[in-house]
């Protein structure tokens, strides 16, 4: 008689990988990568300013697949911001889309098509290497 099988013990659910940089829950820093992720963002990347700049402690940037999205995802992100109650925002760049820029007081963010994004290669300016935080 063959033995009975025994039941694998339950194996538990797997965590949701999070693509987004890491920030503080409830900051500004998160609000603006939360914004970007829900409107669908591609290669969200931020950087930390502290110690190379006194412009700013963190520079966002992020790429949208078209024009009409980069002004979307600036527009977007500059009501929640305001409705977060981080105040204003200032915003360059917006009726062209190609670049645009969110002064968002400690976080500068950069909003591009690829193509503008690629060319200007604000990351390899920063000594910013990827995700993995190597610079």
């Amino acid at each position: 008689m063959p033995d009975p099988i025994t039941p694998s013990p339950a194996i538990p659910a797997a965590k949701p990988v999070s693509t987004l940089p890491e920030s503080v829950p409830g900051s500004l820093h998160a609000l603006i990568l939360q914004s970007l992720d829900d409107d669908q963002a591609q290669e969200i990347v931020s950087i930390p300013l502290e110690g190379k700049t006194s412009v700013a402690d963190h520079m966002v940037i992020a790429s949208g697949r078209s024009t009409r999205q980069v002004a979307a995802m600036a527009q977007h992100l500059a009501e929640r911001i305001k409705h977060g109650g981080f105040g204003h925002v200032r915003i360059e760049g917006l009726p062209a889309a190609d670049w645009v820029l969110i002064d968002a007081s400690d976080i500068v963010v950069h909003l591009f098509r690829p193509e503008v994004r690629n060319f200007y290669n604000l990351e390899r300016m920063w000594g910013f290497d990827g995700p993995s935080g190597a610079a």
